[in-house]
């Protein structure tokens, strides 16, 4: 829908009149898929301030100076903030949950802690209803751009988060990106099939990879390895659609932690990668990553040409997720326990069970990153070896390192 005054305008995700309730009950689940951006009369407050959602799924950022007390400088200057980093000098992200002001940043929005639902049914039944609704209003975005889905997509992996997606909107392509063999490719592929649904493959060569870094980093302000390695495939994959015309993507982003879908949650006592030492207790580490997580695929999906849709980050959602048992989450060796339920008629048994890899090895972007650096000399034994790789790329310079192949 488009802003209704110039007050929307200052703002995405939601119009001023919902985040200034949320601003004044303290609601960090007001409904919608987040919000950021200038909120001009906030409640019980003198002056505007700048406000993000309590995951982060709308990016914005601050100039650094203007969040100097000792500065003259206002944070919400029109100067001084913008939701894509590239238009400021100095740019620093706005925290998730926060507010800004002359006063500093204050974080106003956690997510609530009620402990899990002791009846697993009404848990499960929640979850139902959270996903239905979601995807019913995405269902009926589509529908409202014309009677083919319009200019909405979906990036599909052949995985349940995604499958659900997808099949909410039966008329929208589905694109998939990666190198030649690689998982997400050809679990597109069978998926695709079994879904009866047109899918276009974005094979990656090394000249796309590299270009995609470049303009990953640009626009992320990141080079480390796991970042560009995860962002690089979504840009390409946007990329080929924006290039199709397509101006919105619908993406599956959130549910692996909201719902349990990482390995390190199945026995976190024994995992060194989380503090937790329960399931419920590993999520909740998994879902406090997801505003910087957020902030990254957001920005490359936005340079790629694309308007990202987060249908499973609805705050109805995400309210019933947190709300599960440990065993609606995992369940002996099986993730997304109370997710794949819901997936249960709505798509294939073979996509609802389907075994998912992180997106960097399963598109094999990682390999070839490794494969790339090592060529131009970052041999295995340099510390960091890829990322210094990332580096000269970004610099612009041609890499070079301590030999080669």
């Amino acid at each position: 829908m488009p802003p209704t005054s110039s007050e929307d305008a200052a703002l995405r995700g939601a119009g001023a009149e919902r985040v200034r309730a949320a601003l004044r009950d303290a609601d960090p689940l007001p409904g919608g898929r987040g919000f950021a951006g200038l909120l001009t009369e906030p409640a019980d407050r003198s002056e505007p301030v700048l406000v993000r959602d309590v995951l982060g799924r709308q990016p914005l950022f601050v100039e650094r100076d203007a969040l100097d007390p000792k500065r003259d400088r206002r944070p919400t200057a029109a100067d001084a903030w913008g939701f894509d980093r590239r238009a400021l000098d100095d740019p620093e992200p706005v925290p998730a949950g926060s507010v800004v002001s002359t006063a500093g940043t204050e974080r106003v929005w956690r997510l609530p802690d009620a402990g899990p639902t002791t009846d697993r049914a009404a848990a499960q039944s929640a979850v139902d209803d959270a996903v239905t609704a979601a995807l019913d209003d995405l269902a009926a975005a589509a529908a409202s751009e014309g009677p083919d889905g319009g200019d909405l997509a979906v990036a599909f992996s052949g995985g349940v988060d995604s499958g659900l997606v997808a099949a909410a909107v039966p008329d929208a392509p589905c694109y998939v990106a990666g190198f030649e063999g690689c998982h997400d490719v050809s679990a597109a592929r069978e998926a695709a099939v079994e879904m009866d649904r047109d899918l276009r493959v974005v094979e990656i060569t090394h000249d796309d990879l590299t270009r995609a870094v470049r303009a990953v980093a640009a626009a992320t302000g990141r080079r480390n390895p796991m970042d560009v390695a995860i962002a690089v495939p979504l840009f390409l994959t946007a990329e080929a659609a924006a290039a199709d015309g397509i101006d919105r993507l619908a993406v599956g982003q959130g549910a692996d932690e909201l719902f349990g879908g990482y390995s390190k949650v199945v026995d976190p006592a024994e995992d060194a990668r989380v503090d937790a030492d329960t399931v419920r207790g590993a999520r909740t580490e998994t879902v406090r990553s997801l505003p910087g997580q957020l902030e990254r695929d957001v920005l490359a999906l936005r340079a790629a040409g694309v308007e990202p849709v987060t249908p499973l980050l609805d705050d109805g959602v995400i309210a019933a997720a947190l709300a599960l048992p440990g065993d609606l989450l995992v369940d002996g060796d099986e993730r997304k326990v109370g997710l794949r339920r819901v997936a249960a008629g709505r798509v294939p048994a073979s996509v609802g069970t389907a075994d998912k890899k992180a997106v960097q090895y399963g598109t094999y972007v990682s390999r070839e990153l490794d494969r790339l650096a090592r060529q131009a000399g970052y041999k295995r034994r340099m510390d960091d070896h890829v990322g210094r790789y990332i580096e000269a790329l970004c610099a612009e310079e041609k890499p070079a390192g301590e030999g080669r192949n």
